[in-house]
């Protein structure tokens, strides 16, 4: 499936719940409001529906996100029917880690080969200031349970930016010292309330590493997605950076994203442009249902514009808690 700048489109990130524990001050905007209805949320008949639809038309990543995807009932379950559709190779998942203990054995066992895990720092006081939690003990052993389950990636995601008080996030990478994990340094994107926060970009995050342990060397793979990946001598693990706003990297986007209650995103800075959810309620048929997904892909943007957006433009105003990570 390509769109009309002639990008292959493989990867779906496909949020199952707008609910979660956490507040994280870049996700959620203020209390949080309400959470949808749940007769709003996408069922998991219909969620295969959209799943098998896409995988026939060259869709062969899934990326289970929220909220948090861990709070919907029966996601075990759920993410072994979804990796069971026929040409999805890779079926992978995004927490916040605090409920991830007791249930990574069984996602793995689903069929779920990585696990990415959010965490913005090691600090117990940020770590409450930031997410409205006091969880970061829960969210440690969420990734010693990763690790012990035997995902063949764990990744930890840590958004920065310099507003956010998370002190010193380069104290994140010595969690890749002993154990074989990806620590990634995410640039804060302005989408919902994180457009009020300003990124730490990538070279200023790798001046930081460098300046703490030395010359970092290119891992010389970037991985299933846009992180660009480096090795500190004596690690375990790599370290990781998604630089979206600093470093665009909208010429190879290969991804797609559907929102808890079944909005089409082509591209995260924009409003959806498919009501999934409509069509599927209003009982479309497997072959409109494919036509619909490859006409909104083919209207993909050719890139955000987090630096300079457009006047006029359907720009996107949900909070990411909304939209899916």
């Amino acid at each position: 499936m390509r769109d009309q700048f002639g990008r292959e489109i493989d990867y779906l990130r496909l949020s199952v719940t707008d609910r979660c524990g956490f507040r994280c001050r870049y996700c959620v905007s203020g209390a949080g409001g309400p959470f949808l209805p749940e007769g709003d949320l996408l069922t998991d008949g219909e969620l295969e529906r959209v799943v098998r639809a896409a995988a026939s038309l060259g869709v062969t990543r899934l990326k289970l996100t929220g909220g948090e995807p861990l709070n919907r009932p029966g996601i075990a379950a759920l993410a072994a029917r979804l990796g069971a559709v026929d040409g999805i190779r890779s079926l992978t998942l995004t927490t916040n880690g605090a409920a991830l203990a007791p249930l990574a054995r069984g996602l793995r066992a689903a069929g779920v080969r990585e696990v990415n895990l959010s965490l913005d720092t090691l600090d117990r006081a940020r770590f409450l200031a930031l997410t409205g939690v006091d969880a970061l003990d829960r969210v440690l052993a969420g990734l010693d349970a990763a690790v012990e389950a035997g995902f063949e990636r764990v990744k930890l995601n840590c958004v920065t930016g310099q507003d956010l008080g998370q002190g010193d996030p380069a104290a994140l990478a010595e969690l890749a010292l002993a154990r074989a994990v990806d620590v990634r340094y995410i640039e804060s994107m302005p989408i919902g309330c994180g457009r009020t926060f300003h990124p730490v970009t990538r070279a200023q995050m790798l001046r930081r590493l460098t300046d703490r342990y030395g010359p970092l060397l290119p891992a010389g793979e970037r991985g299933n997605g846009p992180a660009e990946y480096y090795r500190i001598p004596g690690f375990a693990g790599r370290i990781g950076f998604i630089s979206a706003v600093s470093e665009p990297f909208c010429a190879g986007c290969n991804r797609i994203r559907l929102t808890p209650d079944g909005q089409l995103k082509p591209c995260l800075q924009y409003r959806p442009t498919l009501d999934v959810r409509t069509l599927l309620r209003a009982g479309v048929s497997d072959e409109a249902l494919r036509d619909a997904l490859r006409e909104a892909v083919w209207q993909k943007p050719r890139a955000h514009q987090f630096a300079h957006p457009a006047a006029g433009e359907r720009l996107e105003d949900r909070p990411m808690s909304a939209i899916g990570g």
